[in-house]
C-alpha cells in the first residue's frame, strides 16, 4: 500500500450561515471548536439548513483524494455501528479506500463535524468527536501500517490517554511518518507535544503558516524557514494567497496559487493539498511538481461545496 491514513472518522454536516450566527454562538471564525457535550452540540443544529452530509475527517479527506489520483490507499478510524457509521464506511468504499476497522456498537455515537460556511467562503468547525476520540492502540492495525510506504496522521487525533497510545504505536512501527498539524486550536492545546513530534518523530510535516508560526512562537516567517532548515526533514507550509513552500535542509521550493478561481468553500483546501503533494511524493515526482499537484487538488476542491472531489 502506498499511503495509510489514521485519523478521526467524522461525518461532515455542511451548513451556510451568516457572520451573526458565528458571533451569537461565541465561535471564533475560521477555527475549530471541540464540543464535549452532545446536547450542546445538537442545539447548534436547530434551525440550520443542511447543505450536504458526507463522510469526512481531515486525513480521511486526504486519503480519498490520494485514491482518486490512482494510488492504493487505506484508512484507520473509529466509528460506531450506527447510521452515520454506516454512511462513513460506505463513503470510503465508494472511493476504493481500504478501511482497516471493524465497527461495532459503541457507547458513544459516530463523530460529527458541523462545518459552518460564511458568505466569504471561510469555514468554522464545531466538532463532537463521539467514538472517534476513543481510538486506542487495539484499533490500530499493525500489519496495515508495516505494509504501507507512508502513514499520514492528523493533529486532530492526538490527545492524552488512549489516542496518544494509538498514535505512538503507529509511529513506532511505520516505515515513514507524515503528519498535519491540522488547526491552530490543536497546536495551542498540545504545543510541547507537537514540537517534540516535529523535532524527533516525523519525516514529513504539513502545516499552514498560522499553525507553524504559533507552534514555534516565531516572530516572522524567516524564523520559521530557519527552524525548518535545521530540522533536515520535509516541511510543507501553505500560505494562503502567497502559495506554498517546501523546505528540506537547505533546499527550498515554492509554488504560487492558481488565479481566477471561483471560490465557494475553503473546507478541505489543506486536506486536498496534502493529497496532491503526497501523491507526487510517493510516485517519485520532484518536490516542485508535488507542490504543483497539491495546489491543483486544493484549487479544485475550493470551487465546490464540501471537502471531497
Amino acid at each position: 500500500m502506498k499511503i495509510l491514513g489514521i485519523g478521526n472518522a467524522i461525518v461532515d454536516v455542511i451548513c451556510k450561515v451568516n457572520d451573526d450566527f458565528i458571533i451569537q454562538n461565541n465561535l471564533t471564525k475560521s477555527t475549530m471548536k471541540l464540543f464535549f457535550d452532545e446536547n450542546e452540540f445538537k442545539k447548534l443544529l436547530i434551525n440550520l439548513k443542511i447543505e450536504k452530509t458526507i463522510s469526512g475527517g481531515s486525513v480521511a479527506n486526504s486519503i480519498v483524494g490520494i485514491s482518486q489520483l490512482g494510488d492504493k490507499a487505506g484508512f484507520i478510524g473509529k466509528v460506531s455501528d450506527d447510521k452515520f457509521g454506516n454512511k462513513y464506511e460506505e463513503g470510503l468504499k465508494k472511493e476504493n479506500v481500504e478501511y482497516f476497522y471493524s465497527k461495532k456498537k459503541e457507547e458513544l455515537p459516530t463523530g460529527t463535524c458541523l462545518i459552518l460556511v460564511t458568505p466569504d467562503s471561510e469555514r468554522t468547525m464545531c466538532t463532537f468527536l463521539g467514538t472517534a476520540g476513543k481510538i486506542n492502540e487495539n484499533d490500530v492495525n499493525s500489519d496495515a501500517i508495516k505494509k504501507s510506504e507512508i502513514i499520514f496522521l492528523e493533529g486532530y487525533l492526538w490527545d492524552e490517554g488512549e489516542p496518544k497510545k494509538a498514535f505512538d504505536k503507529a509511529i513506532n512501527i511505520a516505515n515513514k511518518v507524515a503528519m498535519s498539524l491540522s488547526d491552530q486550536f490543536c497546536v495551542d492545546r498540545h504545543k510541547p507535544h507537537f514540537l517534540e513530534l516535529v523535532k524527533n518523530k516525523l519525516d514529513i510535516v504539513f502545516a499552514n503558516e498560522q499553525e507553524i508560526t504559533s507552534l514555534l512562537q516565531a516572530k516572522d516567517f524567516k524564523e520559521v524557514i530557519n527552524f525548518s532548515k535545521q530540522l533536515n526533514k520535509l516541511v510543507i507550509i501553505t500560505r494562503g494567497e502567497k502559495g506554498a513552500v517546501a523546505i528540506q535542509g537547505e533546499e527550498i521550493n515554492e509554488c504560487g496559487i492558481l488565479q481566477n478561481l471561483k471560490i465557494l468553500d475553503l473546507t478541505g483546501a489543506g486536506d486536498l493539498f496534502a493529497a496532491g503533494f503526497l501523491h507526487g511524493y510517493v510516485n517519485k515526482l520532484s518536490i516542485e511538481k508535488s507542490l504543483e499537484k497539491g495546489t491543483e487538488m486544493s484549487s479544485k476542491v475550493i470551487q465546490q461545496i464540501g471537502a471531497r472531489l
